[in-house]
């Protein structure tokens, strides 16, 4: 039977680990085992009987991520109740519809103060519970009332275990419903396929917020494979924590991967002479033979510059970024450029991509380790069927695909053809059946030319600019693609040399700034074809927040929305 507490279970009765999963309290490093993760499940299980819910029952979790978040998401799970994982950093307005629309009968957070703001300014009127809170209302009390245990209800393969709503990069997010078996067979299948070597004792590190699915469904691979989950709780903190932890797996998206080189750029420019010109020297050398080497053959002359950007600076990129145990990276979410890809192996450290939607729990396809293609996203995990539509829209077929939106009969009925559902991702298969993503179909654009762009394309060429931050495309209806964008300004400040009291809010204003910014564009569109080729450069007067609405909780850009907030900035 493939659900997941009885997946989990086993797991956890036939691997016990000292420390299933790990994190810092205090600044220190601390270990829950097998034996107190399940103890702690099986009360808030038993709390949530307790407290009148029966199974089916939705039970919404808004925390960061922490120990306390694993132990109240598994305890809804073995309650029989339904899971609704919201983002920490959802704006309030998009909480207020979520737990209204999920009908949710009591909500885990975090602290006392997020409470409190949920209660006051969003409307909350659900009990909640807070991990932080020593009071009746807290968790820690919560476990309490359950430890007395109760008789946990049967849970069938198709009962639904996740209700998760979609980041809603246009209107309001849609409710994915999610079964165990879903969940439970594209676990399976996904580790099964892509990390056949990972097992228990192997160190692991989380930095992807849980409430995404694409955490989510490798939070439950890695519990029932026993490994050591180390979560970080802070991304200021992840280098760090990579040199304390030194994971052999990490997931990851591709913005990860740009703010590493980019700081790997900057201090060496930030260190001055020779390493200044060095470090970017053997970047650039490494990428270029790792592009020869996986798309055509190296020459003697990039063998030998390699040879020598290798031992001068790329063979001690791995132990200083705390990586020296790491097998790979998985990258998701988003469109990883190549050139990240190719600069990375270049430094013997490997990124292999996947693919996957929140409605096909997430996984759909994904490179491993011993056949990676760079430039793909694999191809279709095990029991999973993709096929592509006249206009080149990805259907996928399979045990993974959702149930259904939640309350939602008009969206259900566009999402599917039959038993297919319809992605809404453009993609193309190689000739050995590895699939490329070419963006979202209703993101591409037709310029007055009659020429189709994708803006993921330009966008994710671009961002590999290290005085980039954020860059949103816009071409319907131009002749040309123009681009917003937010200078680094850290960055820009650093190359050149504005003092530090002049605030950031005018840099945008600045010639000097907007120069920079049209080389870096200029550079970074070299291996663009001539119609995608930015013309026209706006600057940003700040950064696109998710606060503000211009970005998804998982940020993800909000096109339309800003386009529409910043049209005078570019103008028709």
């Amino acid at each position: 039977m493939e659900t997941l507490p009885a997946t989990l279970q086993t797991a956890f009765e036939t691997l016990p680990r000292d420390d299933v999963l790990v994190e810092r309290v205090g600044g220190v490093w601390t270990a829950t085992s097998t034996a107190t993760l399940r103890r702690r499940i099986g009360r808030v299980a038993a709390g949530l009987r307790a407290s009148g819910l029966r199974p089916g029952d939705r039970v919404a979790l808004l925390a960061p991520n922490c120990v306390d978040w694993v132990v109240a998401d598994l305890g809804i799970l073995f309650a029989g109740c339904v899971v609704v994982p919201i983002f920490a950093t959802q704006a309030l307005d998009q909480v207020a519809f979520i737990l209204a629309h999920s009908e949710s009968a009591l909500l885990f957070v975090d602290t006392p103060a997020r409470a409190g703001v949920l209660r006051d300014r969003a409307g909350v009127r659900i009990p909640i519970v807070a991990f932080d809170e020593e009071t009746q209302d807290g968790l820690r009390a919560f476990e309490e009332r359950g430890a007395a245990g109760c008789a946990l209800p049967p849970i069938a393969p198709d009962d639904l275990a996740v209700l998760i709503y979609t980041s809603g990069t246009t209107g309001e997010p849609k409710g994915v419903m999610l079964s165990h078996r879903n969940l439970a067979t594209t676990m399976r299948n996904a580790f099964d396929y892509a990390f056949p070597t990972l097992t228990g004792g192997d160190n692991t590190l989380t930095i992807l917020p849980f409430a995404h699915i694409y955490e989510h469904i490798v939070l439950y691979g890695k519990l029932v494979r026993a490994v050591s989950l180390h979560i970080c709780r802070d991304g200021a903190n992840l280098l760090r924590d990579l040199l304390d932890v030194r994971p052999v797996l990490m997931t990851a998206v591709p913005r990860i991967f740009e703010h590493v080189l980019a700081g790997i750029l900057m201090k060496a420019k930030t260190a001055g002479g020779l390493r200044a010109r060095l470090v970017p020297w053997a970047l650039g050398a490494g990428r270029e033979y790792m592009r020869a080497l996986h798309f055509g053959h190296p020459s003697r002359a990039a063998r030998l510059r390699y040879a020598v950007a290798h031992w001068l600076v790329l063979r001690k990129l791995r132990p200083l970024l705390g990586l020296r145990e790491l097998r790979f990276f998985v990258s998701g979410s988003a469109t990883l450029h190549v050139d990240l890809a190719l600069t990375f192996a270049a430094a013997d450290i490997v990124i292999v991509e996947g693919y996957g939607t929140t409605e096909c729990s997430p996984v759909i396809s994904v490179n491993r380790l011993e056949d990676n293609r760079l430039g793909t996203v694999g191809k279709p995990i095990p029991e999973v069927e993709v096929r592509l539509d006249a206009d080149g829209e990805i259907l996928v077929r399979g045990p993974g695909v959702m149930l259904g939106y939640y309350r939602d009969d008009a969206a259900n009925v566009a999402a599917f053809d039959g038993a297919w559902y319809r992605t809404g991702d453009v993609g193309e298969f190689d000739a050995d059946g590895y699939l490329r993503i070419v963006d979202r179909k209703k993101e591409l654009f037709k310029t007055t030319s009659g020429k189709f762009i994708a803006p993921s394309r330009i966008e994710s060429a671009l961002a590999r600019s290290p005085f980039i931050a954020q860059v949103a495309v816009v071409a319907e209806g131009r002749d040309m693609p123009a681009a917003l964008i937010a200078p680094n300004r850290p960055y820009v400040r650093s190359e050149l040399g504005i003092d530090a009291a002049e605030p950031d809010d005018v840099l945008w204003l600045r010639d000097d700034v907007r120069a920079l910014i049209r080389r870096e564009v200029a550079t970074y569109s070299r291996d663009l074809a001539p119609y995608e080729r930015i013309r026209h450069v706006a600057l940003l007067p700040r950064d696109l927040t998710i606060e503000d609405g211009e970005l998804s909780p998982t940020l993800k850009l909000r096109r339309r929305v800003v386009e529409a907030r910043f049209a005078s900035l570019i103008g028709t």
